[in-house]
């Protein structure tokens, strides 16, 4: 019986594992459990359990599990950008059910028994959005600013797809395709840039390797130009060497002979002054004591001379002082005897003069008042005969107004004597006079000496003529120059 008890319990046991077994559910860490079929306090009509276990009751609760997985969604879209240029735009989508329970249950609601659906709508939601971005885009900022289309279709796509459950882990557009070829005639001139700068390098780096080689090549050269000076020097100290070797013999042999002659060439100067020595002793010496000895005496000849020289200078010196002494003595004694001379004249002049000096004043006194008497008489007389000659030339004036030609007759009969003589002045300068007709020529001479008068009447008259009939009506004349009659006294010879 104790057996039959024993065994009902372990059946118990068995039983209630198995039944434990049945209805515990364990979420796995990458997945949620949607248990649906009982209330739950939360308003959601089903339980979300992740990262643990639970009791379902068979047959009352049914349980579904919930992929939390990453999942990927290609994007392959075809756009039109801002320039109207159509793009074909690559690009893919991580994404996954977000962790916390709102968005499970949001992903539950929409994607339990469709997860394998969920790329397919994802793709949608982001082909509308990049659409909308891309066209209000240039291709360039396209290329150049990648990260701004990515960012802008991203924040436009996150409110959807947190309404789907999902989150967006990452958006990478992966390429930009150009079926009308902008983008790469965009390329071109870079690329060509590229191409040029390519080229350039590798002119240059070629450049540069033959200048290396070109260098190299220089190098060797002057090495091997080193070589072969550094060989024919060598060569030539080796021909030196040689040479010297085979002068050795020829040189020796000259040495010997140079010092040979050296030896011959002390003893001819040893000769040379050893006959010196004896012409110093038998002819220069001896003749040095001859002309000391007249050296000395015309030495004292000379002095003597000198010595009655100076002694007759003295004497004359002595004898001049003395006649110069003398006649000092005479002249400062005239010398006294002129200045009491000078001075008594001076007292006798000095009383006469004072004398003369007085009666000189008087003189003058007297001879000024006469003198003053005498110019008031002269600048009386003066006057009354200016005024007589003024009266005279204005009645000649007056004559002459009324019959020129008896005037100047007058005048020219008046000063005929001087107007031959001033003729004749002409011949008061001749030494000596040649007339070739005699008497006759003589006679004509003076005859044109006289007719002098006559031709300056007749210039007279016609200049007294012009003046009075006036100048042709046809031509105007120029004025006459004013003329002035100025009297001339015959020569009375006082």
């Amino acid at each position: 019986m104790l057996i039959g008890i024993a065994g009902g319990v372990v059946a118990g046991i068995v039983l209630l594992i198995l039944l434990f077994k049945l209805m515990w559910r364990v979420a796995e860490p990458n997945e949620a459990l949607v248990i649906s079929g009982s209330k739950h306090g939360e308003g959601l009509g089903f339980r979300i359990i992740t990262g643990r276990g639970t009791l379902v009751v068979p047959g009352v609760q049914v349980v579904r599990r919930l992929s939390l997985d990453l999942n990927e969604a290609a994007l392959d879209v075809e756009c039109v950008t801002s320039q109207g240029i159509p793009v074909h735009v690559k690009g893919v989508v991580i994404f996954k059910v977000g962790d916390d329970p709102s968005s499970i249950a949001n992903a539950a609601r929409r994607f339990l028994d469709q997860q394998k659906m969920m790329g397919q709508r994802v793709h949608n939601v982001f082909a509308g959005h990049l659409r909308s971005i891309v066209g209000g885009l240039t291709v360039e900022d396209m290329i150049r600013d990648r990260e701004r289309l990515t960012g802008e279709t991203r924040s436009a796509s996150g409110i959807e797809m947190e309404k789907l459950g999902l989150i967006i882990d990452s958006l990478q557009i992966q390429e930009i395709l150009d079926p009308t070829g902008y983008i790469t005639n965009l390329a071109a001139p870079h690329a060509a840039a590229v191409q040029r700068d390519a080229r350039i390098a590798a002119a240059e780096a070629d450049r540069r390797a033959t200048e290396a080689e070109q260098e190299a090549f220089a190098r060797k050269a002057e090495a091997t130009r080193n070589s072969g000076i550094q060989q024919a020097g060598y060569q030539a100290e080796m021909d030196t060497a040689a040479a010297r070797a085979l002068q050795a013999g020829p040189l020796a042999q000259a040495a010997a002979r140079q010092e040979v002659v050296v030896q011959e060439t002390k003893v001819a100067e040893l000769e040379a002054h050893r006959k010196e020595q004896q012409l110093q002793a038998d002819v220069r010496k001896p003749a040095d004591a001859r002309a000391y000895e007249t050296r000395t005496k015309a030495e004292a000849d000379r002095d003597a001379r000198i010595s009655a020289a100076e002694a007759l200078s003295r004497e004359t010196d002595l004898k001049t002082a003395a006649e110069a002494n003398r006649v000092k003595v005479a002249a400062a004694a005239e010398a006294e005897a002129t200045r009491a001379r000078g001075l008594a004249a001076a007292e006798a002049t000095r009383a006469t003069g004072e004398a003369q000096a007085a009666a000189e004043a008087a003189k003058g006194l007297a001879e000024a008042e006469a003198a003053r008497a005498k110019g008031l008489a002269e600048a009386e007389a003066t006057r009354a005969q200016g005024l007589a000659e003024a009266e005279g030339i204005k009645a000649r004036a007056a004559a002459l107004a009324e019959n020129q030609e008896a005037v100047v007759a007058q005048q020219l009969a008046e000063n005929w004597p001087a107007i031959v003589r001033a003729g004749a002045d002409a011949f008061g300068n001749v030494e000596h006079m040649v007339l070739l007709n005699g008497a006759e020529g003589m006679s004509e001479m003076f005859a044109k000496a006289l007719t002098m008068g006559g031709t300056g009447l007749g210039l007279a008259r016609q200049l007294l003529t012009s003046m009075n009939t006036g100048a042709p009506a046809e031509a105007p004349a120029e004025p006459a120059p004013a003329t002035q009659v100025i009297p001339v006294q015959a020569d009375s010879g006082n």
